[in-house]
């Protein structure tokens, strides 16, 4: 993977993941038509690493709600802060589950298989569909509906399901406004990827024995800067456009990488 190629994924992950288009997804479809050529170890990194460059952005955009989550534990009183902060940790049970027992499934399923992330976009495109044709609600996060969608997070493990649309889709079917459904799936992850990050390193899953190539730095830094940008250019359009515009954008994206799987078959 040359440096070009990796600022160019970097953009790419800081634009999408933000948006219910699936980042992975797209990362998975570009490494195809780049052909890249790295190994699968260090294929992951990269992918790990922008995703944790959008979560630094998420964090510094969302800091006075990230600092509510750690007053909301550490301060162990039955209130706003608290209930929403225990929300958070509810949400991450059925990832943190399939990361640990599922790794290295998951792990495989990166590797630029192209119809895989076809069919799954085209899932994405009719949840989205879906959710978009639910009446809007005004309800609240609770317990319940965080492992709910807590279990929408960890099925959009799959490259090619959105994370965000379907966290926000499943909130939305479940009666929560657009705001707080949009707030929510932006922060759940953040713990998730930082607590992969840290895992990977004490299984040294991460390290290269020649060290981190200079494309890994370049990733991250795109990552980051246009993460920091989309988020906050973009959360407003998650919030307020019409998800039929992403669930058409799925379509046409899905169909395609379908269509092409076949034709480099």
């Amino acid at each position: 993977m040359g440096n070009v190629e990796s600022v160019i994924l970097g953009v790419i992950q800081g634009l999408t993941e933000f948006l219910p288009v699936s980042s992975s997804g797209h990362l998975e479809l570009a490494k195809a038509m780049f052909g890249d050529q790295t190994l699968p170890k260090e294929s992951l990194l990269f992918t790990v690493v922008v995703h944790f460059a959008t979560a630094l952005a998420t964090i510094l955009v969302f800091r006075k709600e990230v600092g509510i989550i750690f007053k909301g534990l550490f301060q162990f009183k039955r209130n706003d802060e608290f209930r929403f902060s225990l929300n958070i940790v509810i949400s991450m049970i059925p990832a943190a589950i399939v990361g640990v027992f599922f790794n290295d499934l998951v792990e495989s399923l990166f590797s630029e298989n192209v119809l895989l992330v076809g069919s799954m976009l085209l899932v994405t495109g009719v949840l989205l569909l879906f959710a978009n044709n639910t009446k809007a609600g005004d309800g609240y996060v609770t317990s319940s509906n965080g492992l709910i969608i807590g279990i929408a997070q960890a099925i959009a493990i799959l490259p090619g399901i959105s994370r965000s649309g379907a966290t926000i889709s499943t909130a939305l079917l479940l009666g929560i406004s657009r705001e707080r459904a949009a707030r929510f799936s932006f922060l759940m992850v953040v713990p998730l990827i930082v607590g992969k990050m840290a895992k990977d390193l004490m299984d040294g899953g991460l390290s290269l024995e020649e060290g981190i190539p200079l494309h890994i730095f370049l990733g991250f830094g795109a990552a980051f800067i246009t993460g920091w940008w989309a988020c906050n250019w973009m959360i407003d359009i998650v919030k307020r456009a019409n998800l039929n515009y992403f669930a058409l954008y799925c379509f046409i994206v899905g169909i395609i990488a379908i269509i092409s799987s076949f034709i480099i078959i």
